[in-house]
């Protein structure tokens, strides 16, 4: 991923739908999610089996029409996994699309990009926002 579109969404976005949100202190989607609460971003987590809980202090949504109005959609779901969230995020209008570290998935990506979508494949924001110094 280049510097350039990791720092762009990172200093543009504020509203956050991080689906596979996890309850689980050892989760990294949890870990992940407390990181961007401090940070400063707006979070809201996304998990049907936990919608109602809290995490972090946030009510956990169903789906990503519930996160709505959101700017960045991070996902913690495996890379066969992320076409329908995709799909849903180009639907409500998302600005970008972030896949978690080890999550690519090519033709999701081009799918995104050609609705006008920035992506970050293959990253964690909370390791990518204090490397670049933000």
């Amino acid at each position: 991923m280049k510097d350039e579109t990791m720092r762009h969404v990172l200093t543009t976005t504020r509203r956050i739908a991080l689906v596979g949100a996890s309850d689980r202190p050892n989760r990294a989607s949890h870990e992940v999610m407390g990181y961007l609460l401090r940070k400063g971003y707006d979070v809201t987590p996304v998990n049907p089996v936990l919608a109602g809980r809290e995490i972090w202090g946030r009510t956990v949504v169903a789906s990503l029409a519930e996160a709505a109005p959101l700017e960045m959609v991070e996902l913690f779901r495996r890379a066969e996994e992320v076409g329908a969230p995709v799909d849903e995020a180009i639907a409500l209008g998302a600005r970008s699309i972030w896949m978690q570290l080890g999550i690519v998935n090519e033709a999701v990506a081009a799918k995104a990009r050609r609705a006008g979508l920035e992506v970050v494949m293959d990253a964690c924001p909370a390791i990518e926002i204090p490397r670049l110094g933000l």
